[in-house]
């Protein structure tokens, strides 16, 4: 009876599946945590691009298991999914570099504000995966609406250009603060501190800047969200390939973003391409009803988004190798 229940068909594909994939994720998070970072340091950027390496190759590696599994169509739409989250993580890495200078936070805990968000990155994601998979399964016009809005954000990215958002002005935090007593210096790794009330006199538990650093950073993602998820499920509709896709993407964010944040301005003219892949990827479906096609062809959807980010990429470097900084 458990065996057959492991080959029960769940959101389009047999139970072990799904176990598979959460087994790896746990046991990633545990090596994480549990082995390489047990205790609060700062890690260098050669550690973060070692670790970036890792990550990215499992990624991939479970792309080729996919592709192996389940066929080269899933295999090229996984790819394209992991390619694109992964270029959109980059643009969230400079929001969490802001985050993090504004709230002041050492490098030290970098890490573990990072390790927790993505915790609460994958329980979202997931939630919003799920609503999304349920509205494209009952109403297939909803995948008009995703196209839409991804062709609309690639627009504006290429329109607003590299507009800083106002970290201290967010009305998350004036809500936040608010809502609990909240403390603006800093108390170690501590999420929260109990300390006298300045105004009762009595001990009272207070957020310290690295929740609020956490909060802010779960708000960003939710935000990114916002373009990631209706530009996978514009890819595929399938629910494995988008969370599987998508989380792999995600899990290496961390490493990687004490890399990036120490260059990040190398790779400036990177979300202009991203935006014309934003552009590309909602424009495919509507192309692939005007010329008949049952679907877009994921060989070329994965050429086109590997052509325009790598081309991206080669140009930020060109353009920044003098001066380290956009000419």
């Amino acid at each position: 009876m458990e065996i057959a229940l492991l080959f029960t068909d769940w959101l389009g594909k047999p139970v072990w599946m799904w176990l598979g994939f959460i087994s790896i994720v746990i046991a990633l998070l545990v090596f994480d945590l549990g082995v390489l970072h047990r205790d609060n340091r700062e890690i260098e950027v050669r550690e973060s691009l070692i670790l970036s390496s890792m990550y990215i190759s499992l990624g991939l590696l479970f792309g080729a298991w996919v592709w192996w599994q389940l066929g080269a169509e899933p295999g090229m739409n996984y790819l394209t999914g992991f390619v694109v989250e992964k270029t959109l993580a980059l643009d969230n890495v400079f929001v969490i570099a802001l985050v993090f200078s504004f709230f002041a936070v050492p490098r030290k805990y970098q890490h573990r504000v990072l390790f927790w968000g993505i915790l609460g990155v994958i329980v979202l994601r997931a939630i919003m995966i799920g609503l999304g998979a349920t509205l494209v399964s009952q109403f297939s016009w909803v995948l008009y609406i995703f196209a839409a809005f991804l062709i609309i954000t690639g627009i504006k990215m290429l329109w607003l250009g590299d507009k800083e958002p106002e970290i201290g002005n967010n009305p998350v935090i004036r809500f936040v603060r608010r809502l609990i007593n909240v403390t603006d210096e800093h108390h170690g790794k501590n999420f929260f501190v109990k300390k006298r009330d300045p105004v009762t006199g009595k001990l009272a538990w207070f957020a310290t800047p690295l929740f609020m650093a956490l909060v802010m950073v779960e708000i960003a993602d939710v935000i990114f969200a916002v373009d990631s998820v209706p530009a996978i499920f514009a890819i595929t509709t399938d629910p494995f390939i988008v969370y599987t896709s998508n989380i792999f993407a995600i899990l290496g964010l961390r490493a990687l973003y004490f890399a990036l944040s120490a260059m990040i301005q190398r790779f400036h003219y990177l979300k202009p391409a991203l935006a014309v892949v934003l552009i590309f990827i909602g424009s495919k479906i509507f192309v692939a009803d005007m010329l008949a096609l049952e679907k877009f062809p994921a060989s070329v959807s994965l050429g086109v988004t590997l052509a325009i980010i790598t081309a991206g990429i080669f140009y930020s470097l060109w353009r920044t190798s003098r001066t380290g900084a956009p000419q």
